[in-house]
């Protein structure tokens, strides 16, 4: 299970400047956890997180390696507004067994189980989560999702994490221009594997590059794919790939 750092905005501009910035409607919070995403002006990922409703206050739950240098682009953008970013000794918990009391569904898919946060140890009840992930094409944060990707490449509309309707936020021309305006060449897809590769190990097809290997489980894997030379034929390493049938 990744480290994860929960950060606590407080202030009452707080939903008005998210709403400003991420790629998921702030309102949702009061259905539940809001996956989301800070992008560059240019479209490109920066980290992706979870929100939750706490009291007057949002909880953001964001992985250690991202939580520095995500507060510090949301502090670059705080301005005036009266926002204050701080750390809590918050941990998650997490699962798929028998919902504890307070937990909340996981939004990306309802196969991840729930999340809940308090000052015990962070924790999980021993699913295989690479399994889950794989089976449904869910990216992690640091491996399939990394900095300067797309974040529709990286499927965020199929997992909740995009609204197209609420409004501008940081990135969403680019966004919105991909969404509507072109037809994706690239992206994350399940492909089935023959043998073993390191996570990042180059997918060759027809002697070219075609994308990347990543999270495998179960004689399948999540693959970063050029889609016009996504194939039978592909190789990554001693592993051999190709698109389900």
């Amino acid at each position: 299970m990744p480290n994860r750092r929960i950060l606590r905005l407080t202030g009452k501009d707080s939903d008005s400047f998210l709403q400003g910035l991420i790629t998921n409607d702030v309102q949702r919070l009061d259905d539940g956890l809001v996956y989301a995403a800070l992008l560059t002006p240019q479209g490109k990922y920066l980290a992706d997180f979870f929100l939750k409703r706490d009291g007057e206050s949002v909880l953001l739950d964001v992985a250690e390696d991202l939580a520095d240098g995500l507060a510090k682009r949301l502090t670059m953008y705080k301005l005036r507004a009266d926002v204050a970013i701080e750390d809590t000794d918050l941990n998650i918990q997490r699962g798929t067994s028998t919902v504890p009391e307070g937990a909340m569904p996981d939004p990306r898919h309802r196969d991840l189980g729930w999340r809940t946060y308090s000052t015990a140890p962070e924790s999980d009840d021993g699913t295989d989560w690479d399994a889950i992930r794989v089976r449904h094409c869910i990216p992690e944060t640091g491996i399939e999702l990394t900095p300067d990707s797309y974040i529709l490449e990286a499927g965020f509309e199929a997992l909740n994490g995009l609204d197209f309707k609420k409004g501008c936020y940081v990135g969403q021309e680019i966004t919105a221009r991909m969404k509507h305006k072109t037809q994706l060449r690239k992206g994350l897809r399940i492909v089935e594997v023959t043998g073993a590769a390191p996570v990042g190990t180059e997918i060759q097809s027809g002697g070219k590059p075609a994308g990347v290997l990543f999270t495998q489980s179960g004689g399948k894997a999540i693959a970063y794919l050029r889609l016009d030379r996504a194939g039978d034929d592909m190789l990554a390493g001693d592993a051999t790939l190709k698109l389900p049938g």
